[in-house]
């Protein structure tokens, strides 16, 4: 049986790549910070510890074959972007990730996948929301727009000079948006899908919901199925990447906000603020994880979204009716 170890189980991504390993045989510990808060913890064993400690990361990977580099110091626009939380993004996911490989190479771990992010893409590549340019090999010259994406973009290169180094495998994946349900909806940390469902779900008919920015900015949204699915792929590949994993089904914030409008079949209208908002177009650039992988993610953007919004929905009902019983 092989023994593989999650960092960052407590967390969305975490929390289901853990579920795909055990479904498929793997005896599986996750360590993280945090608990899920949503009780998607199924490893056979926990950590709870703190990952920018050596200590912690040296316990967590021993006798692990595989290790899955999820943790990070991250949150949505509304976290990444207003530049209050930039040491605290940099210091403890730059921990973290050299704790981990250096604790992992030493003990022997045969294989690491590390979680990059689409926001190490340069900024000059996605001024036009309409054409952004988010392939692979257009990282260089570097120019993220955040410190959060500077942060993923250093530890990409620590992951390969280990690689170089120390023969360690290394698996780099630059994820774009991905969502689902069991991920953080509220407080603060949550990404563009689930707070449009919050959002939405809150709003009565006749009301608006305010969108950040013009809502021209266009993204594109990946399922957290899918996700993992090309997670296990490159892992089992002998291509290290990075590549990305996402979706090109690109759509501008204001179109996405009506899709999450009709989707609850709600009268509600959009008004647009100012707000952050990163990059003004971004969409995943797929040629390369086809040619490497024979794989793409196919999944429609909207059924996703109707999942999401269903169980988003479901949790601020299940929330509400707990307050009112306590009241």
């Amino acid at each position: 049986m092989k023994k593989a170890l999650v960092c960052g189980a407590g967390g969305f991504i975490g929390g289901h790549l853990v579920n795909r390993l055990k479904s498929e045989g793997y005896w599986v510990r996750g360590a993280d910070i945090k608990e899920n808060e949503y009780g998607n913890v199924n490893s056979d064993e926990f950590v709870l510890g703190d990952l920018t400690d050596p200590i912690v990361a040296g316990k967590v990977v021993e006798e692990m074959d595989e290790v899955y580099q999820l943790a990070a110091d991250m949150g949505g626009a509304g976290y990444i972007f207003t530049g209050e939380n930039d040491s605290a993004v940099m210091h403890n996911s730059a921990l973290c990730n050299l704790n981990v490989l250096d604790a992992a190479c030493h003990a022997g771990v045969k294989k690491i996948f590390y979680s990059s992010s689409a926001c190490m893409y340069p900024e000059y590549n996605q001024l036009d929301p309409d054409n952004p340019k988010c392939s692979e090999n257009s990282a260089y010259p570097a120019a993220p727009d955040s410190e959060y994406g500077w942060e993923k973009l250093f530890s990409e290169r620590l992951y390969f000079a280990y690689q170089r180094n120390h023969g360690i495998s290394v698996k780099v994946a630059r994820f774009h948006n991905i969502f689902g349900p069991q991920g953080t909806w509220k407080g603060g940390k949550e990404k563009a899908p689930a707070a449009m469902c919050r959002k939405v779900a809150e709003a009565k008919d006749g009301a608006s919901i305010e969108v950040w920015g013009d809502g021209k900015q266009t993204r594109s949204f990946l399922y957290i199925d899918e996700c993992v699915e090309g997670i296990r792929r490159l892992m089992e590949s002998d291509f290290s990447g990075p590549v990305n994993i996402g979706s090109e089904e690109m759509i501008s914030i204001n179109d996405f906000a009506k899709m999450v409008i009709d989707i609850a079949g709600k009268d509600i209208s959009i008004k647009n603020i100012t707000g952050p908002t990163g990059v003004r177009g971004r969409n995943s650039d797929n040629d390369l994880i086809r040619e490497k992988l024979g794989w793409s993610p196919s999944l429609p953007l909207r059924e996703g979204m109707e999942k999401t919004f269903a169980w988003i929905n479901e949790q601020r009902e299940t929330a509400l009716l707990v307050k009112n019983e306590q009241q």
